[in-house]
């Protein structure tokens, strides 16, 4: 994806999952919005510049650990955590927007969160625009 591809990917486009799926981890580091990757186990595999950058909290320190166990806590609830099980008990595909307050290790941040998964996909993310 060219540096013009990556400015123009929106939060709220179509087919975003399978978007950054296709990124390496350097062309995900050029997204304009926090991403946040995890696998099946909620184990954090990816983890952008811009999402390090706004939470204050280096990859070396997210990646590899459990993330709604370990990394935020805050998201371990009925609207992110529970909603990610649920499709995935299903087998259902999951793409929700939803305005969100983190509060964990920061002041309480406004934020409007897109959750995205998917049975075909390995990875689930959850995509956060400040």
């Amino acid at each position: 994806m060219t540096a013009t591809q990556l400015n123009a990917l929106a939060f709220d486009q179509p087919e975003l999952l399978s978007a950054l799926d296709g990124l390496d981890d350097a062309a995900l580091d050029e997204v304009s919005f926090g991403v946040i990757g995890f696998d099946a186990e909620g184990v954090v595999r990816r983890y952008n510049s811009t999402e390090s950058r706004l939470a204050g909290l280096r990859p070396e320190r997210v990646l590899g650990l459990q993330f709604f166990g370990v990394v935020s806590q805050c998201m371990n609830n009925y609207l992110v955590a529970q909603r990610f099980e649920d499709c995935l008990a299903q087998g259902e595909p999951l793409d929700a927007m939803l305005d969100y307050v983190l509060t964990l290790r920061m002041k309480p941040t406004k934020v409007k969160m897109r959750l995205l998964s998917h049975p075909a996909h390995d990875m689930r993310y959850i995509c956060i625009l400040r």
